[in-house]
């Protein structure tokens, strides 16, 4: 999920807390247990801060080690350190379980998104994601919004956010039902398809859509009910030449293909150096495919410049990449 969502989860985790009979038996505790909430919903996306070091280092580690099962039995211990030689007198127990509940559910609900997490780690490296709701769900949000004011404005907190988040499971279980119906309607569309990605968007009822059979890409999208192919592309296996290798070894394109599943690539070559371009086919926008990595080789092979992201025009990508356009 976005910060956003992650700060009123812990809030309202907080809220919750207070069903607890320790917690709300003692404002130390209870006030302890609030700031842990709050922090434990926010502190395994710390690896957000690498995204200011380059795209690259952040796509390959973001959402991995620090939502790891070590991290999870770990950040709680880490934040009782800071958090309770400020509240001596809180119950330790109760804040650690408090704040661990805010770390595991942290990551729990980020497994639910297209991106996922590497929540098996160290058992596996591999990408755990349902792809059932959005990064951001204004209804997720909202519907927490709509909790802490009706806290503030003098309401049980536990029996609020306790209604609330019956209400928010009922939510996911809906979306999962959707996804379903959308899923039966592409292999109805594709029925050889080998692999399908059905994405969430901010949108209750649109979907979008990767998929493959051992010939063609698909590319489209699901709108209240309805299935559309958008876009159909070769499946071409990409080739082990010299540029296409070189290519492989530039951090931006090893970052995209670690975390990619369903791409189509380009090669151009010009006078003077050769363009690799990866595209991602999950994220389809106006026609346009933002999700790229391009590197620029010259023709000894050496790269020139390169970059992976999120680009929406491709003077944008120009400028990612310091070309000026001509």
């Amino acid at each position: 999920m976005d910060t956003g969502t992650h700060v009123v989860m812990g809030i309202a985790l907080g809220g919750l807390a207070t069903l607890d009979p320790v917690v709300a038996a003692d404002h130390a505790t209870a006030t302890s247990v609030l700031i842990g909430t709050i922090a434990g919903s926010q502190i395994p996306d710390i690896d957000t801060v690498l995204k200011l070091r380059n795209n690259a280092i952040y796509i390959r580690n973001h959402r991995g080690v620090t939502h790891s099962i070590p991290a999870v039995l770990l950040w709680p211990i880490a934040l009782l350190a800071v958090i309770y030689p400020f509240f001596t007198n809180a119950n330790l127990l109760h804040l650690w379980a408090w704040t661990f509940a805010a770390v595991f559910i942290h990551v729990f609900v980020d497994i639910f998104n297209a991106y996922g997490t590497q929540a098996l780690r160290p058992f596996s490296t591999k990408w755990v994601a349902l792809g059932v709701i959005n990064t951001f769900d204004p209804y997720i949000f909202g519907i927490h919004v709509v909790g802490i004011f009706i806290w503030i404005a003098g309401a049980n907190p536990g029996v609020t956010f306790l209604t609330m988040y019956g209400i928010i499971i009922g939510y996911y279980f809906l979306r999962y039902a959707a996804k379903k119906r959308v899923l039966v309607k592409v292999r109805t569309l594709i029925p050889d398809a080998t692999e399908i990605i059905i994405a969430p968007t901010m949108r209750f009822h649109q979907w979008r859509i990767a998929a493959m059979n051992n010939e063609l890409f698909f590319v489209g999208r699901g709108n209240d009910g309805k299935v559309e192919i958008l876009d159909r592309f070769k499946r071409i296996p990409v080739p082990n030449t010299p540029v296409i290798e070189a290519a492989k070894k530039d951090s931006n394109i090893s970052a995209f293909l670690s975390f990619s599943p369903v791409y189509r690539w380009e090669v151009d070559e010009f006078d003077d150096y050769y363009e690799v371009r990866f595209i991602d086919l999950r994220y389809r926008s106006n026609g346009h495919y933002p999700f790229v990595a391009v590197v620029q080789l010259d023709q000894q092979l050496k790269p020139i410049t390169s970059y992976t992201g999120w680009v929406f025009s491709e003077k944008k990508l120009r400028k990612k990449l310091g070309v000026i356009p001509s």
